[in-house]
């Protein structure tokens, strides 16, 4: 095997004991492979080696790539595009025509604009509303530090997820989380339950018949989120290594 195909079967096989440990189904997490700043030689390299789910951060970078790959691959390869940064507003119309899912949705005027692209285009795309449940100023997304007992914090997501829930082209799939960087795994576990306790939190608040998926983890803790519930992991460095 290849270097990036054993580093991908290596997280595999920990994705699949973090869900045993955890009592899930392994196949109810979707690894995303993060290649922001990767060539197309190596995403090519990966989905030989069995990757289909891939993650970019830069509206422009996914654009580029994204037809690259389908002209070595087909537009048929079964590749889903994740978008996975903060959106800029007038970047929107790149993710609406290029991405199959985004991850950090953040506030209604973004929603809007990319509904309107949709429209035109005649695609829909899934969307994770990001949430900050750990306080740091330098994470993006709705603010949700201290939601049990904060009502405004509570009543903004779920304003939020409603005018969202009404915007045609865009399908509500769940939250998406960061957790900090050099903490202790207690904290990081912390973080993780945070969310998962506020997906369910909201689940009950909107009478959701399914449980809201949950985007969350990277290299470092994707086997921390696991435990807590994530159904997607987002992991770049231990498929690919240090990034060019």
């Amino acid at each position: 095997m290849n270097g990036i195909e054993e580093r991908y079967h290596t997280v595999l096989s920990k994705i699949y004991h973090a869900a045993q440990q955890a009592n899930r189904q392994p196949q109810g997490i979707t690894l995303v492979a993060v290649t922001k700043t990767w060539p197309v030689e190596v995403i090519l390299a990966a989905y030989t080696a069995g990757m289909r789910h891939f993650g970019e951060n830069r509206a422009e970078e996914l654009a580029e790539k994204r037809p690259l790959v389908e002209a070595k691959l087909g537009p048929d390869s079964g590749i889903v595009w994740h978008f996975i940064g903060s959106l800029q507003s007038r970047k929107t119309n790149l993710i609406a025509d290029y991405a199959d899912v985004f991850h950090a949705l953040d506030r209604v005027k973004i929603a809007n604009r990319l509904s309107s692209r949709l429209q035109e285009n005649g695609r829909s795309l899934p969307i994770f509303i990001e949430v900050n449940v750990s306080g740091e100023a330098s994470k993006s997304g709705v603010t949700l530090i201290n939601w049990e007992e904060d009502t405004t914090q509570r009543e903004k997501l779920r304003k939020l997820w409603a005018a969202v829930h009404e915007l045609p082209g865009l399908s509500l799939q769940g939250l998406m989380t960061m957790a900090p960087w050099h903490v202790p795994e207690a904290e990081i576990r912390q973080v993780f339950d945070h969310a998962k306790q506020l997906a369910g939190w909201l689940e009950n608040e909107l009478g959701l018949k399914r449980p809201l998926a949950l985007s969350m983890g990277m290299t470092d803790d994707y086997e921390l989120a696991i435990a807590a519930g994530a159904t997607h992991i987002r992991v770049g460095r231990a498929l690919f290594g240090e990034r060019h």
